[in-house]
């Protein structure tokens, strides 16, 4: 529906739902197998003479398997006929020719053998026919001369092609004949008039036969008509209410052209189509009817062709049989024939074998039951060989471990090379069924098929698969975890299929995460992990809505889009459901469609799309174009459209029992047709004031029939629906109370089950209120033991429940329901089997003893008790287990009983108990249960679990870390699983440019810290540390060494006590001490001096100066050789090279105008280290030291 956003689910897992649910096992194709034919060619098998023929065979298996034929039961050698060929890799044989040789002398029975080391498959038996197109023989036709009115066969007798040909009826100039109630052409090709036409005459008739396979059409000679009138033809008269002219032409009683008689047979097998012909003759043209005795013809299978001339039904079964009534009836009389229909039956399935994959000393059974009309006889084959003549030849040691009963073959403690391929071939006189079935003995340990560590993502909110397939023998346990913690997912929302699938019923986010998947046999076991994702559903939250627009202007269309943030969505458009072509009149943006300029060509239906990589969601919204307005005065009302107004004035009429005449006044439509009304409902005995939806009807209806319920005191409302909208509800109607009636439902969800042992409850879901039909409801219920004949028992309750007592322990019934009221009694459900109570099973299972016990789980075996003894329905054997204690010394652990159920009607049943503690003590016995209780226990069985690897570390951490050095620390494994005797430790630099080979350390086993040196100080290390015993090392406990220049891990030792830090501290705290004193000497030995007395610039008046009017400048006078300055060669003493010409832009220092110097006076930087020494006294400490000596 327009408007509507369609969310369609587009996840990637999942490997074909269906097969997910039911998918069988197989062997893997690398693994030793029998062969398996996969494909082959139809049973019957018809070729075109005109191309090569190919006879498909093809199978897999391991050796890859060769192939022979036979050909009518006799080896067929294709090698010395240069015609055939057989495919490379296959057992397709092709067979070419050449002009003017001759395909018909391959027609035959052709079957494929595929063989190699472990056995023989066969195909089934092809019938290779070759297409025929024969001639039509050459006649003759005289004119057919028939009496006006009068009833004409016109024979076709087609030429026996195979397959037949397809007929049709034309003239000379190839126009089909017309066919109605009068002319038609019956399923045998003729041409049938029920009563003839002077019109007939004017033209002639040809039956034409039209060859599918060689694509030809054959002709017969053209029939033509002469009609001879009793009165002249006045053309001038013929219309179609009077074919005849307004002459008297005799009318006549119906009579059958064909079936002939009044009874006939007819045979259709199962599955096929019924076809069924009656054809009548007669004036005027009698019109045909059909029913069939004792029952109602099946609408959904039946269907009236060639104006009612035919009854067809669709896939037959076998209620289908019976007797089939036509009726020919005009105005002058009637005819009946009846068709007695018998329903045979090819063989079909009931239980089709399948592989059987077993292991060295176990069983099992190959199962081929098949039914049909009549019941089909079953045969068995070894490697294409009756199995009866092989058990005849065969060692007593075969008939030791293979055991045929009738459609059953039973195997016992099979052994490694007795695989081989079992055929089953059902048949009866209508047809036969091939299966083909291998047994394969293997010794495998589990194997994962399916690629490793997948990333699945999925929307939240729906149905998810993972897919684990798996393989091993004997077959796996199978398992998923979750986070690699917990117990075994299958149960709530979860649910795990044999071939390895874990359905998510309605994927969380909680449900995010990485799952294992374990499959284990005794031999060993294998996981994998698939990572699965949950992303936000992408919706579109502001969806386009429905547009009027004139033409001209322009138009948008909102497409706001919600997604996933991790998932890039791509949003596009559609017109019409045709890719949109984005000129420039329309623009595209993140969110919008705009149409400028609209057009009459823009009008149409626009769909958004938003898709990301999984999941996708729509909205469709129609566009309208108007006239401009000013062009059409009476359209400027239809600006904007809206909502319809609410339908007015219903009215009631033309009561009956179940039914009322509903009529109302469309409202306004507000310029958007209405396109619908939706009638709702409210009733005052139920659920008073509450309005339900009715029914809905189009828009162009304005009065109505309502089929109501009856005891019902109704009233309506309408609401009308446009493009834009629902209307307001109308004003109810007045009430209209129906009568009431007996119930017209039967109780749904019938069934039965004990309480107690000696009762059995009966139970059904209550009809609805609008079922009731009228008041004191009532349930009548029926029982009787099955199968005993003896008379119904009933009751008589108004709840939805009734208790059987006094009856037998778990014993079948037969139960059926009816409901009634003041009205009547209402129809009886059909008989449904129940179930009186359960009791305690009295017999134990027997011999309990276990075997192949390894460090985790061990093989169980007992013996089957008599079903009898179960007092219910058998649910499974419940192996109760504790471990009593651990073997590891000084380890305490806490008993615990745990049960395992195994499901098993086998004799002498087995089963494998899986997920034990090594290297610890258990105790187990067995009951068997019922849906209610658990028998007596088996014998006490104690048994030891042999020594395993340990758990990982409690935990493992370094302490902390030095330069080169980590100290680490651990503790001993939870589970030791055995004697430790020591850890491993194992470590390798992780950011070294250059790879590395890890080193190993083997550490005492009574050693939980270690001080461990590193070969490089700037180096991250990846340490691993395991416990050992003497199955091995257990599982990793995993650390990564913090890289030193980011230390996490500080060296705590206390550095003020160390040597280095005190004399380190000492020598800073002497240099201080001497710089403060040097700096107390030169502020003694400096002073103030009066400039006045340097200078001959009088001073400012804003001079900033002390209070006795000198200048504090914090060094020697400037006029003055700086105290470390020498004396030059010719007697003049030599500037410092501290000038103060060196501060200044050029050779002139820089003064302000009170002759104050501008600037710092501080060391000079650019001055080589021999001058520097040379330097004021005041700017070097070091100066300063050399002055006071």
């Amino acid at each position: 529906m327009l408007g509507q956003g369609v969310h369609v689910a587009l996840t990637l897992v999942l490997f074909l739902l269906l097969w997910q649910e039911a998918g069988p096992i197989e062997v893997p194709l690398d693994l030793k197998q029998p062969p398996t034919i996969i494909k082959q060619s139809v049973k019957d098998y018809i070729v075109d003479p005109r191309d090569n023929i190919i006879i498909e065979c093809e199978a897999k298996g391991n050796p890859t398997p060769t192939f022979l034929w036979r050909k009518n039961g006799k080896f067929f050698n294709f090698g010395n006929d240069p015609r055939v060929t057989m495919q490379k890799h296959s057992g397709t044989l092709k067979i070419g020719f050449r002009p003017g040789e001759r395909p018909e002398d391959y027609e035959g029975e052709y079957q494929c053998f595929a063989s190699n080391d472990h056995g023989v498959a066969m195909s089934n038996k092809i019938l290779l026919r070759v297409s025929k197109a024969p001639l039509w023989p050459k006649e003759i036709l005289e004119p057919r001369v028939v009496t006006e009115g009068s009833p004409l066969i016109l024979p076709c007798n087609p030429p026996p092609g195979l397959p037949p040909p397809q007929i049709f009826w034309m003239d000379s100039n190839m126009n089909p004949i017309p066919q109605n109630e009068r002319v038609s052409m019956g399923q045998n090709g003729d041409l049938y008039f029920s009563n003839v036409h002077l019109q007939d005459a004017e033209r002639d008739y040809s039956c034409n036969a039209r060859f599918n396979f060689t694509h030809t059409i054959q002709q017969k000679n053209p029939f033509s008509l002469r009609v001879q009138t009793t009165e002249p033809y006045n053309d001038t008269s013929f219309n179609a209410t009077d074919p005849y002219g307004g002459r008297r032409v005799a009318e006549s009683r119906p009579s059958f052209l064909t079936p002939s008689g009044i009874q006939s047979s007819k045979m259709v097998l199962r599955d096929q189509e019924l076809l069924l012909e009656c054809i009548a003759a007669g004036l005027p043209t009698p019109s045909i009817t059909w029913f069939k005795k004792g029952a109602e013809l099946p609408a959904k299978k039946v269907k009236f062709e060639n104006n009612n001339k035919v009854l067809r039904v669709l896939s037959v079964s076998e209620e289908d049989a019976g007797d089939y009534v036509c009726t020919a009836n005009n105005n002058v009389g009637m005819i009946r024939h009846t068709i007695s229909v018998d329903v045979k039956a090819a063989p079909y399935w009931l239980d089709k074998p399948t592989n059987l994959i077993l292991a060295p000393d176990e069983g099992g059974r190959l199962v081929c039951r098949a039914n049909g009309k009549p019941k089909p006889t079953i045969q068995w084959f070894v490697d294409g060989e009756p199995l009866e003549a092989k058990i005849r030849e065969g060692s007593s040691n075969s008939v030791r471990h293979r055991e045929m009963l009738g459609d059953t073959i039973i195997f016992r403690s099979v052994e490694i090379g007795s695989s081989a391929v079992y055929q089953c071939n059902a048949s009866n006189q209508h047809g036969y069924l091939l299966a083909n079935a291998f047994v394969s003995v293997l010794d495998l340990s589990p194997m994962m098929l399916g690629p490793k560590n997948q990333l699945i993502q999925v929307i939240e909110n729906n149905r998810t698969f993972l897919d684990c397939p798996f393989f091993g023998s004997p077959l796996p346990e199978h398992r998923w975890f979750k986070n690699g913690q917990g117990s075994g997912l299958d149960g709530g929302h979860y649910r795990s299929y044999l071939n390895g699938s874990l359905e998510i019923k309605r994927t969380r986010r909680e449900d995010e995460g990485t799952y294992t998947c374990v499959a284990s046999n005794m031999l060993g076991k294998a996981e994998n992990q698939v990572h699965l994702e949950v992303k936000e559903p992408t919706r579109i939250v502001q969806a386009p809505v429905h547009q009027s627009a004139v033409r001209g202007t322009t138009a948008r269309f909102d497409c706001k889009v919600n997604s996933d943030p991790t998932l890039p969505v791509t949003v596009t458009w559609t017109k019409d459901d045709k890719p949109l072509d984005l000129r420039w009149r329309l623009k595209k943006d993140k969110d919008s469609l705009t149409i400028s300029n609209i057009n009459e060509g823009d009008a149409g239906t626009y769909t958004c799309m938003a898709k990301s990589a999984i999941d996708q969601d729509s909205v469709s919204a129609r566009l309208t174009v108007l006239e401009d307005a000013s062009l059409h005065p009476s359209l400027s009302s239809a600006l904007p459209p809206g909502r319809p107004d609410p339908p007015m004035d219903l009215d009631l009429s033309d009561p009956a029992a179940r039914s009322v005449r509903l009529t109302w006044i469309p409202g306004n439509d507000h310029n958007s047709p209405i396109t619908g009304f939706l009638v709702q409902f409210e009733e005052d005995r139920w659920e008073p004031g509450r309005w339900q939806n009715l029914t809905s009807f189009s828009g162009d209806l304005n009065s109505v029939v309502l089929q109501l319920s009856p005891y019902v005191n109704y009233q309506f409302r309408v609401i009308a629906i446009n493009s834009v909208g629902q209307s307001d509800p109308s004003q109810p109607s007045p009430r209209y109370k129906t009568s009431g009636a007996a119930p017209d439902a039967i109780p749904r969800g019938l069934r039965g089950w004990g309480t107690r042992n000696d009762n059995m409850e009966i139970t059904w879901e209550p009809l609805q209120d609008l079922e009731r039909n009228g008041p004191n409801l009532q349930y009548h219920v029926w029982w009787r033991r099955k199968d005993s004949g003896e008379q119904w028992e009933s009751g008589t309750t108004p709840s939805s429940s009734y208790v059987v007592q006094n009856t037998d322990t778990y014993v079948p019934y037969e139960i059926r329901i009816q409901a009634s009221n003041e009205f009547g009694s209402g129809p009886e459900s059909n008989v449904v089997i129940g179930y009186s109570g359960e009791d305690k099973p009295t017999e134990p299972p027997r011999q309990l003893q276990v075997s192949n016990v390894d460090s985790t789980k061990a093989q169980v075996k007992w013996k089957a008790v008599n079903m009898s003894s179960i007092r219910g329905e058998f649910k499974e054997y419940r192996l109760y287990y504790s471990r009593k204690s651990s073997l590891v010394p000084d380890l305490v652990v806490k008993e615990e009983t745990k049960n395992k159920g195994f499901y098993t009607t086998a004799e002498e049943p087995s089963g494998i108990l899986t997920g034990l503690v090594p290297f610890s003590k258990y105790k187990m016995s067995m009951v068997v249960a019922n849906n209610r209780f658990e028998g007596p226990p088996s014998n006490m069985v104690e048994f030891t679990t042999r020594e395993g690897v340990p758990d990982a570390p409690r935990f493992f951490k370094i302490n902390r870390r030095t330069l080169d050095t980590l100290y680490l620390e651990w503790d001993r494994p939870l589970e030791p699983n055995g004697i430790l005797i020591g850890y491993k430790l194992e470590y390798q630099a992780v950011n070294s440019s250059r790879p590395s080979s890890p080193t190993i350390l083997t550490i005492p086993h009574n050693v939980t810290k270690h001080t461990l040196r590193l070969p490089d100080r700037f180096t991250r290390y990846k340490l691993f540390l395991s416990a050992l015993t003497q199955q091995g090392s257990g599982e990793v406990f995993a650390e990564e060494s913090p890289h030193f220049s980011n230390e996490a891990y500080i060296d705590q030792v206390d550095i003020a006590t160390q040597g280095w830090f005190i004399g380190l501290m000492c020598a800073i705290a002497l240099i201080i001490l001497i710089l403060l004193i040097v700096c107390f000497i030169k502020r003694s030995r400096g002073g103030k001096y009066p400039v006045r007395d340097k200078k001959d610039l009088p001073l400012d008046p804003v001079d900033h100066k002390d209070r006795d009017g000198s200048f504090d400048y914090h060094s020697d006078e400037d006029n003055k050789p700086l105290q470390g300055s020498q004396t030059s060669l010719d007697g003049n003493v030599k500037e410092s090279d501290d000038s103060l010409v060196d501060y200044g832009d050029g050779g002139d220092g820089q003064f302000n105008e009170d002759g104050s110097f501008i600037g710092q006076y501080t060391v000079k930087k650019d001055k080589d280290e021999t001058e520097g020494n040379e330097s004021s006294e005041a700017t070097s400490p070091v100066n300063a030291i050399y002055s006071l000596a």
